[in-house]
């Protein structure tokens, strides 16, 4: 039911490189970026039906903190449910390829050397939230290498349009630059900023809230 029928970016087209641009611009200047409206209407339908149909049929899991032996399930930090996005699914596999599009324009005009994209949707369930945290994992006791460090971080909402103000789900960015940076989780918009200084949490959602969050990362170290 999921698995891609039709040809690449039926759901979601490729964007021209310089659509990208400013998100470049803001992230030089700002070390974040926040686009209303970047995907449509009809593209965030689609993400969100599909969305909706794996957790249907329990393909999302409580997500976890942490990683390797440290990894653990703390619903009153984090308390999301999360599927990883696989190229082969219709909606998400043009999602992926979309944001691959902004990877390869930052590695042209900032040389970061980002080989690859990941991202997983999520659904919040009223009362949920995720605390103040960072993305980039911080390296192990033992000073062992990773599996690549997350350099870029985006989030993009499919909520259905009219969030209302009382909502909450809110992104709130703490920028050194900017202050308190808060971002309602309005269908179509894409923020994009650096996963290894910029703080950020999501406020408690009164209602279910759906999004992706994705990263793009370095290559492993060996």
């Amino acid at each position: 039911m999921m698995t891609r029928s039709r040809e690449q970016g039926d759901i979601i087209p490729a964007f021209d490189p310089g659509h990208w641009l400013p998100v470049v611009d803001a992230l030089v200047a700002d070390g974040h970026a926040v686009l209303p409206g970047f995907f449509s209407t009809d593209a965030c339908t689609a993400l969100r039906a599909e969305l909706q149909a794996l957790d249907a049929a329990g393909a999302l899991q409580p997500a976890a903190i942490g990683r390797g032996e440290l990894r653990q399930q703390r619903s009153d930090i984090r308390g999301d449910r999360m599927t990883w996005l696989q190229p082969e699914w219709c909606a998400g596999g043009d999602y992926l390829a979309c944001l691959d599009g902004l990877r390869r324009v930052l590695n042209e005009q900032l040389f970061l050397a980002l080989a690859e994209v990941e991202a997983h949707y999520a659904c919040y369930p009223p009362g949920a939230g995720y605390r103040r945290h960072v993305d980039r994992h911080q390296a192990g006791a033992a000073g062992r290498p990773g599996q690549g460090e997350r350099v870029i971080s985006t989030v993009t909402y499919l909520n259905e349009p009219g969030w209302p103000a009382d909502g909450g789900g809110e992104l709130v960015l703490h920028s050194p630059s900017a202050g308190e940076v808060v971002v309602p989780p309005e269908g179509g918009t894409l923020v994009v900023f650096r996963s290894d200084d910029l703080p950020h949490e999501v406020r408690q959602s009164r209602r279910l809230r759906y999004s992706i969050a994705g990263w793009m990362r370095t290559r492993a170290l060996s």
